[in-house]
């Protein structure tokens, strides 16, 4: 079952009270927030009201060991160490992001933030009011992955 990076791309004026609460239950309550989401019914429901303020595809193991090493936060805004990975029984950044995403590791468990509070993209979005491939919105599939490098 893959997961999903859901990026928030527009911000907070002008939105319908359903789509801003939908937003707030993802914890997606800024620009350039991310936050990893299991692919089911009710995610894609929730991805569906929103499609007109984020963007989202199947994240890789690769990039999510290096948004948790770049970008993740323990309680306090500190960052993950590779100490403190050892301390709670993974052997690094690559081996955290397996075990999330094939059996199901949830970051809070292991004490990290949901929240990837990331960098706006090099060379910045396309246009933020159309879909993928012209614009930065909705679903982008694996092309997440060359967006979360640049915002890494």
């Amino acid at each position: 079952m893959p997961y999903y990076a859901i990026i928030r791309v527009r911000g907070r004026t002008g939105i319908k009270p359903e789509i801003k609460e939908t937003m707030k239950m993802m914890s997606l309550t800024r620009i350039n927030h991310c936050i990893l989401a299991k692919d089911s019914p009710q995610v894609k429901g929730m991805l569906q009201v929103c499609k007109d303020y984020i963007t989202w595809g199947e994240v890789t193991g690769e990039m999510l060991a290096k948004m948790i090493e770049r970008r993740g936060r323990l309680s306090g805004n500190k960052r993950v160490s590779a100490a403190y990975l050892k301390q709670k029984g993974y052997d690094g950044f690559e081996a955290l992001a397996s075990n999330v995403l094939k059996d199901g590791v949830v970051l809070n468990d292991v004490g990290i933030k949901k929240i990837f509070r990331l960098h706006p993209p090099k060379g910045g979005y396309k246009i933020t009011k159309q879909p993928f491939p012209h614009g930065a919105l909705g679903y982008r599939g694996g092309k997440i992955n060359d967006l979360l490098a640049r915002m890494v």
